[in-house]
């Protein structure tokens, strides 16, 4: 965990040299915050990988087992103050999100997720829970059209919610083949339980999962491991 943790916090501090407009705004005059933009990123991903999903008890782990990595940490509200107002950051470092469905009815947010075979997140959707999953997708690939046009003849894996002769019928003019197997499991990376209270907040919680996927599996890809969506090696 910490060397991918170290990856992760070289690769958005260089992000931010390149793009210190993605950065959250805060002002041109002051203290500089003592914890940096790449340590709270890098502090995100942990609490994911590792399962905590309470910011507190998350916060009283880090202080006890990670001074090592971050010798200065910030309160809670603090943190999660900062967190939010880094949502963009989050997104440009993440590239994007998904869900898996359930056989049950639910109140709440559907997250909506294009992976690679990998399970490399490329697009996400954050919608409520009535919303149709096929239209969801169709509006994923009107906004994100590089996805369709870099890679034409593209076979697109759903579950057993992506039908309709429509709907197909769309995703055929754009060169897609749909396949449509029932897939079952439970989420990973305790999706459920984000504990967000507000939108911004739950953006931010599914955001900061999303972060710890996608940074394992980079990660797993530039070590040359066999199993790129492999999470074993970081969820202790």
């Amino acid at each position: 965990m910490d060397i991918l943790a170290t990856a992760l916090y070289v690769t958005t501090d260089d992000l931010l040299k390149d793009r210190p407009d993605l950065a959250p705004r805060r002002p041109t005059v002051g203290i500089a915050p003592r914890f940096t933009d790449a340590e709270l990123i890098t502090l995100a991903m942990m609490q994911a990988m590792l399962g905590f999903t309470s910011e507190a008890r998350w916060l009283r782990h880090a202080r006890a087992h990670l001074r090592h990595l971050f010798p200065y940490l910030p309160q809670q509200p603090g943190c999660n103050k900062r967190l939010r107002k880094a949502a963009e950051l989050l997104r440009r470092v993440t590239r994007y999100g998904y869900c898996a469905s359930h056989s049950r009815f639910f109140w709440g947010l559907r997250l909506h997720l294009v992976c690679t075979l990998q399970g490399l997140p490329v697009a996400f959707a954050l919608t409520g829970a009535e919303a149709d999953e096929r239209e969801t997708l169709l509006d994923l690939l009107a906004a994100e059209p590089y996805l369709v046009a870099a890679r034409p003849g593209q076979t697109l894996i759903g579950d057993k919610n992506y039908f309709g002769r429509d709907f197909e019928r769309e995703l055929a003019q754009q060169g897609i083949r749909l396949l449509r197997p029932t897939r079952t499991g439970e989420g990973q990376l305790n999706l459920e339980r984000h504990r967000g209270r507000t939108p911004g907040g739950v953006i931010v919680r599914v955001m900061q999962r999303v972060l710890g996927l996608t940074a394992a599996i980079w990660h797993n890809d530039r070590t040359g491991q066999a199993i790129l969506r492999s999470l074993t090696s970081y969820d202790h």
